[in-house]
């Protein structure tokens, strides 16, 4: 059965490779992005996150199935913060009530293996607690710092994991039968990674602090398959989840500790 689609970050990278995957299967999807897209937006903007769900709605024409939230940035600026935590979680709340009147309902976000490095204590908090103005400026002081700027990007991913696993069982997801989960990609092959793949030294420097013994790097369409299974009819149960495809970047650095 065809199912609708809603992506952001549809334009490039996991989020181009997964809206190819569901067009392949024959299903819909609408695009949300900064350009090429069905719906064009800026999740850095107050405005442009609030008008989403309405411009989704009209181009979609009838029940959304599925919320898929890939956008994101990992640069060492305050704007990762505004897209990769507030702006997926406002796509993900402002977005939730298109799926009422779907039979299958479900929704994910793309977080990262980024999410178990360390990260700024008082920029997580400050986004779990919904202090965008402080988490801005918090993002601020560790992008003038070169050692500190990188705690930005794993900073927000982990902040995101966090209120996924908090929200996903609650009244507004698990108890409207919408499986909330995450994938937590390793080093893809897209955009956002280009300059630090772009030479065979360069990418073994940086399989060194990310190592993925399985298969190495990878293509967009290794996390676009396990996103569009997450967001199916089939994923019934798996509440609050983030799934690692990183090659095994997870299990060498943390091991059994999680047990």
């Amino acid at each position: 059965m065809s199912r609708t689609y809603v992506i952001t970050g549809a334009a490039s990278g996991i989020g181009l490779a997964t809206a190819a995957l569901l067009k392949e299967r024959g299903h819909r999807v609408v695009g949300v992005d900064l350009h090429d897209a069905d719906v064009t937006a800026d999740l850095t903007v107050d405005a442009d996150r609030e008008r989403l769900a309405e411009e989704v709605a009209a181009v979609a024409g009838g029940p959304v199935d599925a919320i898929i939230a890939v956008a994101g940035l990992a640069l060492p600026i305050p704007a990762t913060v505004a897209v990769n935590y507030f702006g997926m979680v406002a796509t993900l709340e402002n977005l939730r009530p298109l799926l009422k009147d779907s039979p299958a309902p479900r929704a994910v976000g793309v977080a990262s293996m980024a999410s178990i490095m360390p990260t700024d204590d008082a920029l997580v908090e400050a986004m779990l607690a919904g202090d965008e103005a402080g988490a801005l400026a918090r993002a601020a002081v560790l992008s003038d710092d070169e050692a500190t700027g990188g705690l930005i990007y794993s900073s927000t991913k982990a902040a995101f994991c966090r209120w996924m696993r908090r929200n996903a069982a609650g009244d507004r997801w698990a108890g409207a039968s919408i499986p909330l989960n995450a994938v937590a990609p390793g080093i893809i092959r897209t955009p956002m990674t280009a300059d630090l793949t772009a030479t065979p030294e360069a990418t073994a420097q940086l399989l060194e602090q990310v190592p993925m013994p399985l298969n190495g790097v990878a293509d967009p369409i290794a996390v676009a398959y396990p996103l569009a299974w997450l967001a199916s009819e089939e994923n019934t149960h798996l509440c609050g989840q983030t799934v690692f495809v990183d090659g095994g970047s997870d299990v060498v650095l943390r091991g059994d500790t999680v047990w």
